[in-house]
């Protein structure tokens, strides 16, 4: 194990030494997960979730992408990795419209404000008009855009992998404002989308900071620790905030890999609470009651919020590269490598339910609006599945 380790940190070095910074995808992944991942095991399943109507997207060039979709008004929105972008009905999943913009694309789609943006793997940023896909302008930023963007207050803000987030005009994509931060010289393969409450955008890097700056100039508003590099190597030291924040009653919850989980003041960023974690995918959280992450190692966890003590623990997904949980009524859902849906009860952690719904992993959190759950998988497979 030992000789095993010291390989892949000279291996790390080497690649350090050629190309000055690295982001780290599958193969820390693998790693991670030398064995096998959990088989599924047997239980009488409560209920069988009904598939309303699934989609064919056109999905992922690899499995470490995520081209999540993002829910707008009455639609859904879609992108593959050759760009095309597509509007669906989100009650039936009858397709708007379709458009290609021939861009190659890493990450999903995001919007707002009557816009639908696209950010590509060449720093290309697209605007569209939400209800025609007429596009309106593009940008082109200085690196790869790996994060959906987000709109709000006539800005669109956009995170690109150098550690710079950016404003931009809604009107014609012009910089307003920009803001810089150092990459480490190893971090996990993604980053994390930023998040608009009021006038603030909230983002997470890769040291383990959790920032939140004024969406009208770009000015830090106030900058707090989820976690503190700690270790002998640079692989000990990976603490990425990668999972998106949740925000819930003027509460910021968020959590690193390597690091913490922690709730902040919205207004301030004095910190709450907070207890160990580690966690690249994300979690959701029902405030004043229970916050629900998925960790690692594929673990499910139900914490107290308030305190962060633990309240059960699902460990039967151990190393099925699960995602982050989404509340979805009295249950939990989670998707999984091989593209099946957990169901499991919120007051025990027992599961109640399983779809299998994509030949391929799930890696996005999933989306519910009113009565209907939407899951993502990297083959493409947009699937709407109704709320029991």
């Amino acid at each position: 194990m030992i000789a095993k380790s010291l390989r892949y940190i000279i291996g790390l070095a080497f690649l350090a030494l050629l190309t000055g910074c690295e982001t780290i995808g599958g193969w820390l992944e693998d790693d991670a997960y030398e064995a096998p991942p959990a088989e599924l095991v047997e239980f009488t399943p409560e209920f069988e979730p009904k598939v309303v109507w699934s989609t064919d997207t056109g999905g992922a060039d690899n499995e470490y992408s995520d081209l999540a979709a993002w829910l707008q008004g009455d639609n859904i929105f879609a992108v593959d990795y050759e760009g095309d972008v597509s509007s669906y009905n989100a009650k039936t999943g009858s397709r708007n419209w379709q458009v290609d913009l021939d861009i190659p694309v890493a990450t999903g789609v995001g919007g707002g404000e009557g816009l639908i943006v696209v950010g590509s793997q060449r720093g290309d940023v697209v605007a569209l008009n939400e209800l025609t896909g007429e596009q309106l302008w593009q940008q082109t930023l200085s690196s790869e855009v790996l994060a959906p963007p987000k709109v709000a207050m006539a800005v669109v803000v956009v995170r690109t992998i150098d550690g710079k987030l950016t404003g931009l005009s809604i009107e014609d994509g012009r910089e307003l404002w920009a803001y810089q931060r150092t990459v480490p010289l190893l971090s996990l393969r993604g980053a994390s989308a930023p998040m608009i409450v009021d006038d603030k955008v909230l983002v997470g890097y890769a040291n383990g900071k959790l920032i939140a700056l004024s969406i009208i100039d770009g000015k830090v508003v106030w900058e707090k620790s989820v976690a503190v590099p700690r270790g002998r190597t640079e692989l000990d030291r990976i603490v990425d905030v990668d999972a998106e924040p949740v925000i819930k009653d003027d509460i910021v919850y968020a959590v690193a890999y390597h690091g913490q989980l922690a709730a902040f003041d919205i207004d301030s960023g004095e910190k709450l609470w907070s207890r160990d974690m580690s966690s690249s995918t994300g979690l959701d959280v029902a405030v004043g009651e229970t916050i629900y992450i998925s960790d690692d190692s594929g673990y499910v966890w139900a914490l107290q919020d308030g305190t962060g003590d633990a309240l059960w623990r699902q460990t039967q997904l151990l190393r099925r590269k699960i995602t982050a949980p989404t509340i979805v009524g009295d249950y939990i859902i989670v998707g999984d490598f091989e593209g099946y849906v957990h169901w499991i009860a919120r007051e025990d952690g027992r599961f109640v339910a399983r779809r299998s719904v994509a030949g391929q992993a799930i890696r996005s959190k999933a989306i519910v609006k009113d009565d209907l759950v939407y899951i993502t998988a990297t083959d493409g497979e947009l699937t709407a599945i109704r709320i029991p």
